[in-house]
Parts: C-alpha cells; structure tokens; sequence
C-alpha cells in the first residue's frame, strides 16, 4: 500500500505537514468517506480525484476511504481532513490529531470483479479474494453495486453460493461455543410482524439449548428482530459481551453488526437494500454465513410463501430449499426448512413498538394476544427443541407450550433483557407515535387477501422503524366477516406528513381484499 520515495528525494509525505482530524457529522451508512478541501496543499500536490479510494493514516491505525471534495471552508479548511461519522469511528482517534493521507492502490480482487460483471463463473480464490476486499472496505460504492447487481443479473451457480458463503463466514470473528449442539432460527423476510424469533429464543433457552440468535436491522421492512429487541434492550453488543451473555443464559437477541461475525454481508446489504435486491444466492450466502461464524451447528429455517412473499408458490419454496440444504450441508451446516403461511401479517402490530406489544403478551399469556403468533412460534420452537438429541421427534411441540404457559419463557426473556440492558417498557401502554388514522372497510363482505408488501410500505411511509413508535396495528385478518366503514388498521406516524404520506397510500391501495369466502385462496403448507 506505501510508496517507496525515491533515495535522496523527499517524498510529499515528507515536505507536506500533517492535515488535522476533523469529525464530520454525515451518516455515509457503512461507507468511509473523507472530506478535503479543494485548495488544500495536498490535495494539488498528490493529484487526487474526487470519489478516489484513499489511505488515511494516524496513530498506527490505518483506514480506507472514498474522497470527496468541498468548496466550503465551513465543512473542511485547507489544513483539515475531514472524515463521515463511519470513518471516525473506525480510525478511532480524536478530532485534531495529526493524519496523513495516500493514494490508495486498486483492490487486488478488481480483475475477478470484471471478470463476474461479464457472466464468468468464479472460482474459491477469486471469492476469497472479493469478500476480502469487501471486508476491508476496498471497494467503493460503485464497485460494491457492480458486485451485487452482477451476482443478481447472472445467476450464481450452487458451487458458487458455496464458494461465497464460505468466503463470506471465514471473514471476520468467529464464535466457538465448545458444546453440541448450538441452535438458531431464521426466518427469510418478507412478512409484516412475524417476530418469532423473540419467543423462540426464550423458549429454546429455558428449556437449556444454547441458542446465540444474532439478526439484522430492517433492509426494506417496517422493522427486523434487532429493531423491535431495541424497544426493549440494547442490541448492539461487543464481541466479549456477546460470548458472556450466552453461556450465561443460554441465548441472546442482538444485532449481528457490532460483533464483527461475517463482517462483509453488512457492506454488502448497505447496498442491497437501496437497490431492493435479495437474489436467492446472496440470500443464502448472507444468512449462512452469519451462522456459521456466529458458531451455530443446527438452524431451522422459515421460508414462508404468499402472493405477497418474497416466495411466492411451493415449487420456488422447494428449489430455493434445495440451494440452502446443499450449501449447508458442504458447510457442516445441519439444517431444516419448514415452509410456512406468509399470505397475511404474522401478529397485529408491524413496526418496532407494536411488534414488541405483541410480542410480550404471548409470553405474559395475556388474553389479547395474537395467537396466530403465539402457534407459529410454539410450532417453530418445537421442531427447534427436536435439535436435543434427549427429546423425541413429535414432542418438541407439547414441551415448548409447556415452557411457555408455565413462565419459564418471559422469565427467561426478562432475565436476557436485563442482561443486554433493560429499557422501559409496558405493552398495556406501548409509546405510539402521536398521529393516527383508522383505514375502514369499502364494502361488507370476507376478507379474501391481504398484500403483505402494500402494509409494509404503509408502515415505512408512516415513519417505521425510524420512529420506533409508528406502524400499522392490523384489526382484521383473512376469513374475517367485516361491515362497511369497519375499521381495517389503525396507522400511527410520528409525524404529520408522514401520516400524510401514509394515508395517501391507503386511498390508492388499502391492501385488503374483501369478496366472497369462496375466493380466499388457502395455501398448503408445512407449518
């Protein structure tokens, strides 16, 4: 990466003072971005160009960087270089200090980038080489969306979903549990609510299974696991803290991001999500390799369909099952699928705050709670407790309702709660964003359809998972007989406008069938 000078000849490092470390207060969502002012000395003398990769050096750290040039003196003066909140955070000195700023060479994996982005298949190495890059924050922004829409647009091969899986987990920290067997659960998206992970995690805990359940942020849904868990604790857990946590509980509900496990999936889903692309081989890499290297040994999987999934009928369910199982299984991955119901939101709340509603009176028993939730989550941690080699197939079902109706699950969760580092919360009295509408029924009838993806949107335009508090609270579900002018969903925003937005949205497209009860359309399927 450093440029021998040549003997006798001062090099510009050497005749050019240091720049001063300035903290700017963008968000460049995992992008490193340094900021130079246009006039500054170094700036001409090393010729650099803006959105050029940069080395940024200071105090033995060293960090790479996208470029970026400014005219106001108010952003970055002439003996400053400034750097996007990401990028301090990272280099991990102090506003002031003295940096000093390079050409960065290209990434060495660049060849084998073009080589994808012209439709060759790629080998192990060339993969090792990419997801390396990657990790270190090599490659920019454009090169990181080269990358993704290549893999997406020509369609990788199962030898190659292997080889970036494993390029993918051998990146960053790796957890060992010393213990057989370390189980986890992951659902693939695509369906309002459905927060089983945070009723699963408890009950397979309680019952004494390690279970070290990381998840992500929301890409394009009104709310992930870690979002709604925040409502209730912290998430974003340190390395060491992480390892502590679980063998002391047996479980733990945070965000994969701080803890540094497959570090390389967080670069790519910065981009990914903007773009809205989830093709089954980055989908499969991404989710196989956090378990690996978060150390599980056995993973259930939850592939829901609908018309309104992200799968959309059994036999795409049942190909894209075939690519995990054979990319798990080369991995030493034990794995089973269960494929689920996603026609309709899983639970009544979508959104960080009614999520975690719902999502605590299935475990206080209360009488209000959904119990389409409450099943999917029993019937989850039943095939996941079915992992103990000492519980018989077909009893895993009776054993987690068992662990849940008697307490042992919400002790588990406040105990995991408290040791991530309790927030206050009372789900009789959930802090909901102050402004609300009802979207009502247009005509009596059924219910025949829900469209998962228009509630989703509905949820986000209304401020989700940004204002924890807003979302959607859905009072009808399919096979319900409603009246005209009945309340549908109650939309809470944060703000005006975005209720604005929001409801807009619901006088396009509320996102409800009502017809006839011979037109609802019931799915077959595993769980």
């Amino acid at each position: 990466m450093t440029r021998s000078p040549v003997a006798g000849v001062a090099s510009t490092e050497d005749r050019l003072s240091p720049l001063k470390l300035k903290r700017v207060g963008i968000d460049t969502y995992r992008e490193n971005v340094a900021y130079m002012h246009r006039e500054c000395d170094r700036y001409r003398a090393e010729g650099f160009q803006a959105l050029a990769k940069v080395e940024v050096r200071a105090n033995g750290q060293r960090i790479l960087a996208t470029l970026n040039v400014v005219d106001d003196a108010a952003i970055v003066a002439c003996g400053e270089l400034g750097l996007s909140e990401d990028a301090f955070a990272t280099l991990g000195v102090v506003e002031g200090h003295p940096v000093s700023i390079l050409q960065a060479e290209p990434p060495p994996s660049i060849p084998a980038l073009h080589r994808k982005i012209a439709g060759e298949r790629l080998t192990r190495d060339d993969f090792r080489r990419i997801i390396q890059d990657i990790a270190e924050r090599r490659y920019s922004k454009i090169e990181l969306t080269a990358f993704v829409v290549a893999c997406d647009r020509n369609e990788l091969d199962r030898e190659e979903v292997f080889f970036l899986s494993d390029a993918m987990s051998r990146v960053g920290r790796r957890l060992d549990w010393h213990e057989h067997p370390v189980v986890d659960k992951h659902c693939i998206g695509g369906i309002p609510g459905n927060r089983t992970s945070m009723l699963v995690v408890p009950i397979v805990a309680a019952h004494g299974l390690l279970c070290p359940k990381t998840s992500s942020r929301a890409i394009t849904s009104p709310s992930g696991t870690a979002d709604t868990m925040e409502v209730l604790a912290r998430v974003d857990l340190p390395f060491e803290e992480l390892g502590k946590l679980v063998r002391t509980h047996r479980g733990c509900l945070a965000w994969g991001g701080t803890s540094q496990l497959s570090p390389a999936d967080d670069v790519l889903i910065s981009v990914e999500r903007p773009l809205s692309v989830d093709s089954p081989g980055q989908m499969v890499a991404s989710i196989l390799s956090k378990k690996i290297a978060a150390g599980s040994s056995h993973l259930l999987l939850d592939i829901p369909i609908g018309p309104h999934a992200k799968v959309r009928s059994m036999p795409e369910a049942r190909r894209l099952r075939k690519l995990f199982e054979f990319v798990a299984g080369r991995m030493g991955l034990t794995l089973e699928v269960v494929i689920t119901d996603g026609s309709q939101p899983v639970g009544r709340g979508i959104g960080p705050v009614l999520e975690a509603r719902d999502v605590m009176r299935v475990l206080t028993n209360h009488p209000d709670a959904p119990m389409d939730l409450r099943l999917k989550a029993l019937r989850l941690a039943g095939r996941m407790l079915e992992f103990d080699p000492d519980v018989r197939g077909g009893d895993g079902f009776g054993l987690a309702r068992d662990i849940l109706d008697a307490g042992r699950a919400l002790e588990k969760m406040q105990a995991i709660i408290a040791a991530q580092g309790a927030r206050p919360f009372d789900p009789e009295h959930p802090p909901l964003a102050p402004h609300r509408v009802e979207v009502t029924a247009r005509a009596s009838g059924v219910v025949t359809a829900i469209d998962n993806l228009q509630l989703a949107r509905i949820a986000r335009l209304a401020g989700a998972p940004r204002a924890i508090g807003a979302g959607v609270d859905v009072l009808a579900r399919i096979g319900d007989t409603v009246e005209a002018g009945q309340p549908l969903y109650r939309v809470y925003a944060a703000y005006p406008n975005e209720l604005t937005f929001s409801r807009q949205a619901t006088e396009r497209d509320s996102g409800f069938a009502i017809g006839q009860p011979d037109q609802i359309t019931r799915l077959n399927v595993e769980c």
